[in-house]
């Protein structure tokens, strides 16, 4: 008797976690939504990525003791937990968003972890802003990253403030380090101007809504 009631228990729990991860979950795609309408250039997507998109992202990252990475639109956190899911934890990472609502968010839903309330695309400046042990490994030394994630909108800005943001991430970055970019263009939402920098795509990840790609770019040693 008393192994059935707790069988039960168990069951009844299973089902209360459940609905309060689909709960969540609708809360993250009305926030979305909202942000998306109140300016859809900024937030580009009209849903956060899904889970098979954000471990693909993570995927090429490799943690290491003394890593350092940094996420450009992290928005509700999906790859956030993608990425401390990879290995990585609270102090090797930085999350750099523009939106003050997802900052609450994210604060509330990662404790400990630190979050600068800016803007990605002047990313120095961001970063140096930020006022801790990693933004001034950034701020002192070039090529002090060991990746950056990126969620940005690229292809709803211009040529000219994508390709800027891509080189000044290169020169943050560690040579070799990935800028890792995901997109639902059929082609790279940055081309680079510099035959040193490699571009790598995933296949297409079908599972996520819309379907998308990882793009990875390097810069060679």
């Amino acid at each position: 008797m008393l192994k059935r009631n707790s069988s039960r228990r168990e069951a009844f729990r299973e089902k209360l976690e459940k609905a309060s991860a689909v709960r969540a979950k609708v809360l993250d795609e009305v926030k979305f939504i909202r942000s998306w309408a109140q300016n859809p250039l900024r937030t580009g997507a009209v849903a956060p990525s899904g889970p098979e998109l954000a471990a693909k992202m993570a995927s090429f990252l490799t943690p290491r003791p003394h890593s350092k990475v940094v996420e450009l639109g992290p928005g509700t956190g999906v790859v956030t937990k993608a990425i401390l899911d990879r290995g990585f934890s609270s102090q090797q990472l930085r999350l750099i968003e523009y939106c003050p609502e997802f900052c609450e968010l994210l604060t509330r839903r990662y404790p400990g972890l630190k979050i600068v309330q800016g803007d990605a695309y002047a990313l120095g400046a961001t970063l140096s802003r930020a006022g801790d042990t990693l933004s001034s490994a950034v701020e002192d030394q070039r090529h002090s990253l060991d990746g950056i994630v990126s969620s940005l909108p690229l292809l709803t800005r211009p040529e000219t403030v994508r390709k800027a943001l891509l080189a000044e991430a290169l020169e943050i970055l560690k040579p070799g380090a990935p800028f890792i970019q995901f997109s639902y263009g059929l082609v790279a939402p940055v081309k680079p101007d510099n035959r040193s920098v490699s571009v790598f795509s995933s296949d297409w990840v079908w599972k996520n809504l819309p379907p998308a790609r990882v793009w990875v770019y390097r810069k060679a040693h």
